[in-house]
């Protein structure tokens, strides 16, 4: 599926909720690009983010072809925020089917450059978030005996990518085990978890976030599509449509994967410089 792809409705009358489903620039974030896509297969969504015109803008898509959203604002680093959000989804959509983790943060820098602040900030956002929201999001599964969760890592979390993220490569790393932790855990309870890993792929974050480490856009955009054996960056909807299968019932026989999209750049040795 892409922007403009005619979808299936393998999520018709189940309830979904995205955190992180805005973007933090025009074009499409990885989180907005799965909340339309699942919408466009059929789920009522619930677009969560800390930027509430970036979840209204991915709500008011979902909308404007005729699917059901609620948008929402929450702090992902903030439990007490988490579990309102997670309530609200539920009293306006329905309960919880399909939890979908998409924020993330990268502050650069190795442990002897990076701040304790920084540090610990990547921990509370990109592996707290995970945590938070499976807590308010597993007891219900769990009572129903159903539901699927997907988890965004990143390629950081398994090879050396050539950016000085200490705390990116940890957190990530530890957001694969702990999908693989809950897998395994709620597996006799009708739960699923799994994670993908995208590699380096085109959004509006990596224009905030990663290019102060070249001398220019172009070079970044360059020397990113370098990194990938395929010779280009994926987008936001490959790593929506890999996330969308693993969420579906054709994967109802997957748990505790996590599936690298990324063109290759796993199975290479080292990144180009």
């Amino acid at each position: 599926m892409t922007d403009t792809a005619t979808p299936r409705q393998r999520f018709a009358g189940r309830t979904v909720i995205v955190f992180g489903a805005g973007s933090s620039g025009e074009g499409w974030s990885n989180g907005k690009a799965a909340a339309v896509a699942y919408a466009r297969e059929g789920a009522a969504v619930a677009c969560i983010d800390l930027n509430a015109a970036a979840a209204e803008e991915t709500a008011g898509i979902i909308a404007s072809e005729g699917g059901k959203a609620e948008a929402i604002t929450a702090d992902v680093t903030d439990t007490a925020s988490v579990t309102r959000a997670v309530e609200a989804a539920t009293a306006r959509l329905g309960a919880i089917d399909v939890l979908h983790n998409n924020v993330g943060v990268t502050h650069m820098g190795g442990p002897a450059e990076l701040s304790e602040r920084d540090f610990e900030a990547s921990v509370a956002l990109n592996l707290g978030s995970v945590y938070r929201t499976c807590k308010a999001v597993l007891p219900g599964m769990a009572e129903r005996r159903t539901g699927v969760i997907i988890n965004i890592s990143s390629i950081a979390s398994i090879r050396w990518t050539g950016y000085p993220y200490f705390a990116y490569c940890a957190t990530k790393a530890a957001v694969n085990q702990a999908t693989v932790a809950i897998a395994m855990q709620y597996a006799r309870q009708g739960i699923r978890a799994n994670c993908v890993v995208p590699g380096a792929v085109d959004t509006p974050l990596i224009y905030k976030q990663i290019a102060g480490q070249y001398a220019s856009t172009a070079e970044m955009v360059e020397k990113r599509a370098a990194m990938i054996p395929m010779g280009w960056m994926g987008n936001a909807w490959d790593i929506a449509n890999a996330a969308l299968f693993l969420a579906s019932d054709e994967a109802r026989f997957i748990t505790g994967v996590c599936l690298p999209v990324d063109g290759g750049q796993s199975c290479q040795m080292v990144a180009p410089a």
